[in-house]
């Protein structure tokens, strides 16, 4: 069957639908004055039979692996978002308390990070292969880090990362 053909055939059943509809409508008593029109009951449409005949597909299944994150309840676990907003908030606190931020701002700076880190870390994993070496470590962070942020800026974020390194090795 060609387009139009199929096209023609919905526009049919269409109009039968509809004249099927009008005459249950006219076929229906009128209400008694001062009695309450009943309202249908709420019933739950049916499904469809495609959706009733078919086979689960991967979607489904990993629906009910456990080890995807499913309750005893059936119901998924929301995973975890992870970002460096709290982090940029506890920041931005402690520098100006007064001041708030929006969220799209909150996300350019949480997408700046993410950028800076990637940055960092592919000039770091490029100083490991250039020596030679299968383990990275704070001197060569701390290089990448001098490589990539220009001047002062570079300075107080060795600092920074020097007090973090030690503060992490005292606990």
């Amino acid at each position: 069957m060609d387009v139009p053909a199929l096209i023609i055939d919905a526009a049919e059943n269409e109009e039968e639908v509809a004249e099927e509809e009008a005459a249950a409508a006219s076929a229906a008593p009128p209400p008694a004055q001062g009695v309450a029109k009943k309202k249908p009951a709420g019933k739950k449409p049916k499904k469809s039979s495609t959706a009733a005949k078919r086979r689960p597909s991967k979607d489904d299944q990993d629906a009910a692996d456990p080890s995807l994150g499913v309750s005893k309840g059936g119901r998924r676990i929301k995973k975890k978002e992870e970002s460096f907003k709290s982090y940029i908030y506890k920041v931005l606190k402690q520098v100006h308390p007064e001041t708030g931020i929006s969220s799209k701002a909150m996300r350019i700076m949480d997408n700046f990070i993410y950028d800076v880190f990637d940055k960092i870390s592919a000039e770091v994993s490029a100083l490991v292969k250039r020596t030679s070496r299968h383990t990275v470590g704070a001197t060569d962070v701390q290089t990448a880090v001098k490589l990539l942020i220009p001047g002062e800026l570079a300075k107080h974020a060795v600092s920074e990362g020097t007090k973090a390194v030690t503060k992490f090795i005292a606990h």
